[in-house]
């Protein structure tokens, strides 16, 4: 098929299909005596894989080291180990982006408790007193956590 063909049915613009060419991701496909790319039915399987790993987080590197050239090449084992990887690092980043989260909330509750009478400037004095910041040492008299 040609590459319009292929960008039709994959969803992908053809400067992309020519781009993941380029870095070696698929496969250079067939010339036709007219100078035409002729791609095979594994190229749609080919970019449709790309475009889901993507999704879901791999680099392109990460693709280049995991896509075989040829799809009956795939090694199962390496495969598994690599997806589990991938699982292990997106519960890290969630576990990090939870505690992200409960500490901005616990700063907006801060924030949002401003004595009467305190200006926005005070409470922010305040607020950042309270914070726990890195390398942060409380001064004789702050309550110890």
């Amino acid at each position: 098929m040609k590459i319009g063909e292929l960008a039709q049915r994959t969803g992908l613009a053809p400067s992309r299909i020519r781009f993941y060419e380029r870095i070696g991701l698929l496969q250079p496909p067939q010339r036709q005596a007219n100078g035409y790319r002729s791609y095979p039915d594994d190229a749609v399987v080919t970019l449709g894989l790309i475009a889901t790993a993507q999704k879901t987080g791999f680099s392109l590197e990460e693709l280049r080291q995991l896509l075989p050239g040829d799809l009956s090449q795939w090694r199962h084992d390496e495969l598994l180990s690599t997806l589990r990887q991938k699982v292990a690092s997106i519960d890290q980043l969630l576990e990090q982006l939870t505690q992200n989260r409960a500490e901005l909330q616990a700063l907006m509750t801060e924030i949002e408790a401003r004595p009467q009478g305190l200006d926005c400037a005070g409470n922010a004095k305040r607020v950042i007193g309270q914070m726990q910041l890195p390398g942060r040492k409380k001064k004789s008299g702050e309550a110890a956590d």
